[in-house]
């Protein structure tokens, strides 16, 4: 160790104090934790080996092999270990269309005993469900913000259980969610945010509250289905993407609380995928129209705020039609013995989260803003107010 600095030791030490978590990802990764990981694992290895390069060899080579091989042996895991899932219930929200209706489906496909809780139980997807039949698939009208409806699914499921002796309910998958109207925030209705805060995260956290019982009896698992949006801010998405950041946020925190518990909680954050959330829009035109004042209409334009809708109906289906990735990652998450905390299904779901955390704000802004949503400006065309008396009696 003669004519080393004490920097370099330094240096040499903090290699291989990160070397340690950098390997336990990259075994992570191998049983499921994720790009993101894999890539921090990668970032950690090449600094041991600029290390060496560097020329602190022997000890830190030992050492680094030693951690290596203690945090191999104590994470080792098979990632496509699947638990038996004979006589396990699953509750699913928002079941009538969508990645709720398609879990369903493969959930009882698989020998699980699913509650779909629909909003409609009277729907087309419903009644397609009902086809299906007890005992592998049962169809509650369950209205997530509706606390009866709730409570009433509570009741069926844990009388379900204790007829077959189950000790539980192993899984709850909070699905159900609304976009509402999408625009600049200021144009947003607040109905539209409170709907979405409503829908989209208070009604999981409800859902956990009443169901955690059940939950912890089994240690069984929560799937929560975030979004991207939650994670990356994109223009006119304010509403929707705050509610499911909310939800992310609850995510991670719940998972800390239930792991004394044996509960996992696991969430699922993909990209675009064509489900009918994309319709719920189809009178959101009028509707914003409609709630704005006339001076707020001329200074953004008609052009531009009647765009919007039709710049949701391209990003609608410019988005994947197949929804399989979404729905096989919710079968690992609730069928793994050693499931992911995040799941990020689709195209750029995990790469673009990843650059816009990793890149300055400035050059993040520039990668979002660079696929314009509407194909104008605000104010690019200004329209004045009585000409938009068609669509606005507030404009008279």
């Amino acid at each position: 160790m003669e004519g080393v600095s004490t920097e370099g030791i330094y240096l040499g030490s903090a290699v291989c104090a990160t070397l340690a978590p950098a390997l336990y990802v990259w075994v992570w990764e191998r049983r499921g934790g994720g790009h993101l990981l894999w890539l921090w694992a990668v970032s950690t290895l090449a600094l041991q080996g600029q290390l060496y390069m560097w020329g602190f060899h022997g000890v830190f080579g030992v050492l680094a092999v030693c951690c290596t091989l203690c945090v191999y042996c104590l994470t080792i895991r098979d990632v496509n270990e699947v638990l038996y899932m004979g006589g396990k219930s699953v509750l699913i929200t928002g079941c009538d269309t969508g990645f709720g209706h398609a879990l369903a489906k493969e959930l009882c496909h698989r020998g699980v005993r699913v509650f779909a809780g629909v909003l409609d139980v009277n729907s087309s997807g419903a009644l397609e469900l009902k086809k299906h039949g007890p005992p592998c698939l049962h169809v509650l009208q369950l209205d997530v913000t509706d606390h009866s409806q709730v409570d009433q699914a509570y009741r069926d499921i844990s009388a379900a259980a204790a007829q077959v002796g189950e000790e539980g309910l192993w899984g709850l998958v909070n699905n159900a969610g609304v976009l509402g109207c999408t625009a600049d925030a200021e144009l947003l209705p607040f109905a539209t945010f409170r709907s979405c805060i409503e829908v989209n995260f208070l009604s999981a956290v409800h859902l956990c509250q009443v169901f955690l019982p059940l939950l912890r009896r089994s240690k069984g698992r929560i799937v929560n289905v975030a979004s991207m949006g939650g994670e990356v801010p994109f223009r006119c998405f304010s509403a929707y993407g705050a509610s499911k950041a909310a939800l992310g946020h609850f995510s991670r925190v719940l998972r800390l609380e239930l792991a004394d518990w044996g509960v996992k909680v696991v969430v699922i954050q993909p990209a675009g995928f064509r489900t009918s959330i994309f319709k719920d829009c189809e009178d959101s035109k009028r509707t914003i129209i409609q709630n704005l004042p006339p001076d707020i209409c001329n200074d953004y334009g008609g052009t531009y705020i009647c765009s919007l809708q039709d710049g949701l109906s391209k990003a609608g289906q410019q988005s994947a039609q197949d929804l399989s990735p979404v729905v096989e990652d919710m079968c690992h998450a609730l069928t793994s013995a050693f499931p992911k905390p995040l799941y990020t299904p689709g195209q750029m779901a995990w790469l673009l989260p990843f650059l816009y955390h990793l890149w300055p704000t400035a050059l993040s802004n520039k990668l979002i803003t660079c696929h314009k949503f509407v194909n104008c400006d605000p104010a690019e065309e200004v329209i004045s107010a009585p000409s938009l008396n068609a669509f606005n009696p507030k404009a008279g």
